[in-house]
Formats: structure tokens, sequence, C-alpha cells
């Protein structure tokens, strides 16, 4: 294979596996963090308890996180292929990476709100906080350094399903490594897609765990 083929066969997969991985982390986020509040808001020890609720949604969550990603890929087949016309490609994976990521991102940000110091909360009540004042300038100011952790984790763990996702056409590097590497037994091909995973993973996660200390107020 020729060093220009080559090469803007690497830069298509860098492009798709980035927008795989930030594209299904940040729609994973708009169902995820909205869930793990309510999982935080309903347990027996938040602010409105409501134990029917909190195990209708962890049933759910535990049900989906246990089922592992290349079955939920196949699984999802059809529903992908209704939602975005086709069951492959890089969009086409987003979809089921948002169906297994959004359980994770819940449970993620259900334990970063529970790191909160509850008499930082009970003095909020104290001073007749409402609810929404309680969860948006407490639960999340408090816990930001924590949720933004998990989100660097996040996005690194999605970064290894869309690498997964190579198996069945998803796309992005691990379709390069797939279909140029292993089925042609191409060895250089192989070691390059594996070595720019790592440089990408290793830049979300310097980049997220920069941001973190930042926002750290103890820092």
């Amino acid at each position: 294979m020729e060093h220009k083929l080559l090469l803007e066969l690497l830069l298509e997969g860098v492009r798709d596996t980035l927008w795989m991985t930030l594209g299904s982390t940040a729609i994973g986020y708009l169902f995820g963090l909205p869930l793990g509040i309510v999982l935080t808001v309903t347990d027996q020890n938040g602010i409105r308890p409501n134990m029917v609720l909190y195990k209708i949604l962890d049933g759910i969550i535990n049900l989906v996180r246990s089922i592992p990603f290349i079955i939920l890929l196949v699984l999802l087949i059809p529903f992908t292929r209704l939602l975005v016309g086709k069951s492959y490609g890089t969009v086409a994976t987003i979809v089921p990476l948002v169906v297994c990521s959004a359980p994770y991102i819940a449970r993620m940000v259900e334990s970063s709100l529970k790191e909160v110091d509850p008499g930082v909360i009970e003095a909020a009540k104290s001073m007749g906080a409402s609810d929404w004042d309680i969860i948006f300038r407490v639960l999340l100011v408090e816990a930001r350094t924590s949720l933004i952790v998990g989100a660097t984790i996040t996005a690194g763990t999605i970064l290894g399903y869309t690498a997964m996702a190579g198996c069945v056409g998803g796309g992005g590097l691990g379709s390069t490594a797939i279909q140029y590497g292993y089925y042609r037994w191409n060895t250089p091909i192989m070691i390059a897609t594996v070595a720019l995973i790592v440089v990408i993973f290793q830049l979300l996660q310097a980049i997220g765990m920069k941001i973190a200390k930042v926002t750290d107020h103890r820092a």
C-alpha cells in the first residue's frame, strides 16, 4: 500500500474515531446526566426519596450494563437501522455507543454526586434552598471535579468501544485495523492503528485531568 494512501486511511480513521468518541460521549451525557441526577435525588438518602422509581431505574441500568458491548451492538442493529437508515459506519455506531454509555454515565454521575458532603446539602436546606437550587447550585457545583474525571474515564471507555465496533463495520481506527491490518495480514497498519488509539486515549485523559485539576477548588 502506498504511503500516501496509508496516511489518508489513517487520518480518516482518526477523524471517524474522534467523531464517534466525542459525539457519543456528548449525546450520552444528555441522557446519562439527568438520569444520574434522578438516581441521586430519589435514593433513600436523597433530597426526594422515591424507592419505587429508584429501583426501576437502577434495574434498567444494571440490565443494560450487564450486556457486553459487542452483543448489544448486534442486538441494536434493527433499532439502529430504523433510526439512521443503516447499521454500519460511524453515524450508525454512535447509536449503540450512546445506549451503552448512558447507563454507565448515569452511574458515574450518581457516584460523583453522592460524594458531596451531606452537611453542605443540609446547610443549603436550612437556608431555604429549593430542590432545584440544591441540584444545580450545590450538588453539581460541589461535584464538578469528580464529574469531569468521570467524563474523562467515560471518553476513554467509549474510545475502546469504537475500536471494538470495527469488528462489525463500525468505522474508525478499529475498522481500519480489522479490514486493512488483520484481514490482509498487514502488520504495519495494525501497529499504526494501535499506536494512534493509544495516543488519542492519552490525549483525552491528559486534557480531561488537566481540566479537572483547574476546576478543583481544593487545589
